[in-house]
């Protein structure tokens, strides 16, 4: 099964860090994680990067194994 990394404020909106979440692709996996996590994590998704394996993808449609790592990074500003 794959692992779902959160970081920054879609961390907080999802009220966890990482969790083994079912998806044969990375758009199944984020429709799984809604449901888990609700409306607010939903509308934050469309704002982070995603990340398979430590590389950006370019589409949801992206293959996913047992053991692969989907990270969601929002973007972030700083001072």
């Amino acid at each position: 099964m794959p692992t779902l990394r959160l970081f920054a404020t879609i961390r907080v909106a999802a009220g966890i860090g990482r969790a083994d979440i079912e998806g044969s692709t990375v758009d199944e996996l984020l429709e799984n994680a809604t449901v888990a996590y609700g409306a607010d994590f939903e509308a934050l998704i469309e704002t982070c990067k995603v990340w398979v394996n430590g590389r950006e993808i370019d589409s949801m449609d992206h293959p996913l194994a047992p053991g692969d790592e989907v990270a969601l990074l929002p973007p972030v500003s700083g001072g």
